[in-house]
């Protein structure tokens, strides 16, 4: 297996480890990229985009990236908190009036971004395909009474924070969260990362594999259990997971899935988190000021046991902060393990994107 893409000397280190995550984890297609001071030290790629064809990963290959979506997501609603069009600490309802209801009037917009707001589940059984009905997902969530009270608990949003946050967002901005993602991050960087994938993009993209689940993790105990929140959470959005998930057709790529459906490469997750990692501006782009990014890598939300994950999390208004749950019983794989000022997030599968302000440096890795 030959790995492609440049690596500068110093950071050979990374070729080799990323070399033997196919020699040795059983990757089989995947991209790296690291910025550090505003430059591309390491962009590598090799394996297979499609193990059914035998189709190579090349330089343009693009794959979903799960849950490291969720970060780009969040980077929108605090674009706007950064411009004053969005207030984090107030209600959600200031800009979604229908959000009020079943006792959701005070939920603060901070609440989506941390996890806390109760709704991290559709609890009625949703039709084949609401995945991309975003109007049926956001009235249907702005009806419905929480889980919890909102506050009380951590309970990681898996899918639902995309619609959730992705709503602040379009009615703060009037742009839906696809097109707020291309026309301020996506499209000012130069990144090939969509939230809604345009027809024309559709043979770049790689399909996924799908993992077989780790029996040790209490997160996919519980999913197994018919009725759990786990299951609901997972598995309640018309087909987008499941026993025959649909999130590698062709519908579900156009879809603004903004918790688990962008998609891109290593050098976009990279290339996305690289103004903040720089001060919040690169070149002529600004993405953020200073206190907006000094507020983005701060924990806003921790707890000993997330009541979705099953474990210790987390998270700084959108993005997971390191998180060494190694004690756990599915360790490694329930940890994220960067430093203390790094925030980012990573994705079903493997995908990873940061930015470590301190160290000036971004990171960004996805795969099949």
């Amino acid at each position: 297996m030959e790995v492609h893409g440049s690596c500068e000397p110093k950071f050979q280190a990374v070729r080799e480890e990323f070399e033997r995550n196919f020699q040795e984890r059983d990757e089989v297609g995947a991209s790296v990229c690291v910025t550090l001071d505003g430059q591309t030290v390491v962009d590598l790629w090799g394996g297979q985009a499609n193990a059914d064809t035998g189709a190579a990963w090349n330089e343009d290959t693009v794959s979903i990236v799960f849950s490291s979506t969720k970060g780009a997501t969040a980077i929108c609603a605090h674009i706007l908190a950064s411009r004053g069009q969005l207030d984090l600490d107030a209600p959600v309802a200031t800009y979604w009036p229908e959000f009020a209801q079943s006792g959701k009037e005070n939920i603060p917009v901070k609440m989506l971004l941390n996890h806390q707001a109760g709704l991290p589940a559709v609890r009625d059984p949703l039709p084949q395909g609401a995945y991309a009905d975003w109007d049926l997902m956001v009235n249907t969530l702005a009806k419905q009474e929480p889980f919890w009270e909102p506050g009380t608990r951590n309970g990681y949003h898996a899918l639902t924070f995309g619609w959730l946050v992705g709503e602040v967002v379009r009615r703060a901005s009037g742009k839906s969260l696809g097109s707020f993602f291309r026309d301020e991050i996506a499209g000012p960087l130069g990144l090939d990362f969509w939230i809604g994938l345009p027809e024309d993009k559709e043979p770049r993209v790689a399909p996924m594999i799908a993992a077989e689940p780790d029996p040790n993790s209490r997160f996919f105990q519980e999913i197994a259990k018919p009725g759990s929140l786990q299951s609901l959470v997972l598995l309640n959005a018309g087909g987008y997971m499941g026993a025959e998930p649909e999130y590698d057709t062709r519908a579900a790529h156009a879809a603004e899935i903004g918790g688990a459906g962008g998609i891109t490469n290593a050098r976009g997750l990279a290339g996305m988190y690289e103004p903040l990692a720089l001060g919040g501006k690169k070149g002529a782009v600004e993405l953020v000021n200073a206190a907006t990014l000094a507020r983005m890598g701060r924990v806003s939300s921790s707890t000993g046991r997330d009541a979705v994950l099953v474990m210790p999390s987390r998270f700084a208004l959108g993005f997971m902060k390191t998180m060494d749950n190694r004690g756990e019983p599915a360790g490694v794989q329930d940890s994220v393990l960067t430093s203390e000022e790094a925030f980012g997030h990573v994705g079903a599968g493997g995908s990873f994107g940061f930015a470590d302000p301190k160290a000036r440096m971004s990171f960004g890795y996805t795969m099949t």
